[in-house]
């Protein structure tokens, strides 16, 4: 007797038992995966250790902005002191320049830093927010109190600032027929008291 597909055209195997495969299923003890704690522990100390340079590093680029925005306002007064210094030289009152460089040099920018705490007599660095300047009337100093120090090395003072002041530099005049004449000036700078170290 014909099948009724096999009439059709079409035929069909006979099914066998033996030539069926069941899906493999896993164990259950390999299909488990896991960390021991030697390997939670070095992951852990992985861990630690990429955060410790990024930490170190980020530290360092937070002190460089600082350093860069403080030599930002360092040259906008050089820049300023170079005006007033012209103004003086066309006035001719060379003798104007004395009082120029005990002048306060936050008087000479046209709008002052929004980290300017103002005039102080004698202060020190507790008594000013770090991150900011003031002056001080007693030596007529402008300084800034810095607020990252981890790269600073400090002055003879031992104190984290640094301390500007106007040089102002003369010379004798080496013409013999001129000897008796005041020196002449050379040059005025607004500079750090002492050279500083801040890497």
């Amino acid at each position: 007797m014909m099948n009724r597909t096999e009439g059709r055209g079409l035929r069909t195997e006979p099914r066998s038992r033996v030539g069926l495969t069941q899906p493999s299923v896993l164990s259950p003890q390999s299909s488990e995966f896991g960390f021991t704690l030697i390997e939670l522990i070095i992951v852990i100390i992985i861990i630690v250790l990429l955060m410790g340079l990024f930490l170190n590093r980020a530290l360092f680029y937070q002190e460089q902005a600082e350093k860069t925005a403080m030599e930002q306002v360092a040259g906008a007064i050089q820049s300023a002191l170079t005006l007033q210094y012209g103004q003086i030289m066309t006035r001719g009152k060379q003798s104007d320049t004395a009082a120029l460089a005990q002048d306060n040099p936050m008087n000479w920018l046209q709008r002052k830093p929004g980290n300017y705490s103002g005039e102080f007599y004698d202060p020190t660095p507790l008594a000013v927010a770090a991150g900011n300047w003031v002056f001080d009337l007693k030596s007529r100093e402008l300084i800034y109190v810095l607020r990252n120090t981890h790269y600073f090395k400090p002055g003879k003072d031992g104190k984290q600032w640094i301390r500007f002041h106007v040089a102002v530099s003369y010379e004798a005049s080496r013409l013999p027929s001129l000897q008796g004449t005041p020196p002449e000036l050379t040059g005025i700078l607004f500079k750090p008291v002492e050279p500083y170290s801040w890497f």
